[in-house]
């Protein structure tokens, strides 16, 4: 394992470009399709963006892990707080993962320093303010829509994982809803046009907006930082 690389996935380009600044990853393939490598310390490493949900999270892990036998896979990118009460940008340390659709749950180690606490809930729907309360009863502390599956691919190689998420919106707010969820296409690349048409019908909205992109900026940032952190302080 001493050559193993270790694994960045992503679910959008957002969450990879400040991975890719940090790290000076270059343009590489892998598995058939695209990925970042380069190295952190003189440790190998490979990055690669899986796509928005559960099932291209599930595809892009297929591939990951036909290519190559991580050392380590870290989930790192964008969560949904469900209260009021948690920064935007405030790191998301789950002690457990919920697959919405399963059920299923999975137990998250810790790589680097910190306390886990809470759950983080893996849903491919948006989320309704009226569900949230019986979320928070159950300790879910913040919505992602990719970590279950990514954990469930890494566990069925025996493949350690961790996940690294800041908090860039708040599901109680009503900010990410059907159509601005439509900004992104499945492949979490932008989508402009969808972006276009929603500031033309909803002009009012567009500081909205700029707070949205803001704090998911913000979060990939501290996401990022905080994952090359405890890969340096681990292993």
């Amino acid at each position: 394992m001493a050559d193993a690389p270790i694994a960045f996935v992503c679910a959008m380009p957002l969450e990879l470009k400040p991975l890719t600044k940090r790290l000076g990853l270059r343009p590489s393939a892998l598995g058939g399709g695209p990925a970042r490598t380069g190295n952190l310390e003189g440790r190998p490493v490979v990055a690669v963006v899986t796509g928005i949900g559960t099932r291209r999270a599930a595809s892009g892990m297929r591939r990951l892990l036909g290519a190559v036998t991580p050392r380590h896979v870290l989930v790192v990118g964008i969560a949904g707080a469900v209260d009021d009460e948690t920064p935007i940008g405030a790191v998301v340390l789950p002690a457990r993962v919920v697959d919405h659709a399963s059920g299923r749950e999975h137990e998250h180690h810790l790589l680097g320093p910190g306390a886990a606490h809470g759950a983080l809930w893996t849903t491919d729907a948006i989320t309704p303010a009226s569900a949230l309360p019986a979320l928070r009863a159950r300790g879910v502390v913040a919505l992602d829509m990719e970590t279950a599956a990514v954990a469930l691919a890494c566990e069925q190689r025996r493949v350690p994982w961790a996940v690294f998420r800041a908090v860039s919106d708040r599901a109680t707010d009503g900010s990410v809803d059907e159509e601005v969820f439509q900004f992104s296409d499945r492949d979490g690349s932008p989508n402009p046009r969808a972006l276009a048409r929603y500031v033309v019908r909803h002009p009012s909205r567009l500081p909205g907006l700029a707070r949205l992109a803001r704090g998911a900026r913000l979060a990939a940032d501290r996401a990022a930082d905080a994952a090359i952190g405890a890969v340096l302080a681990a292993l």
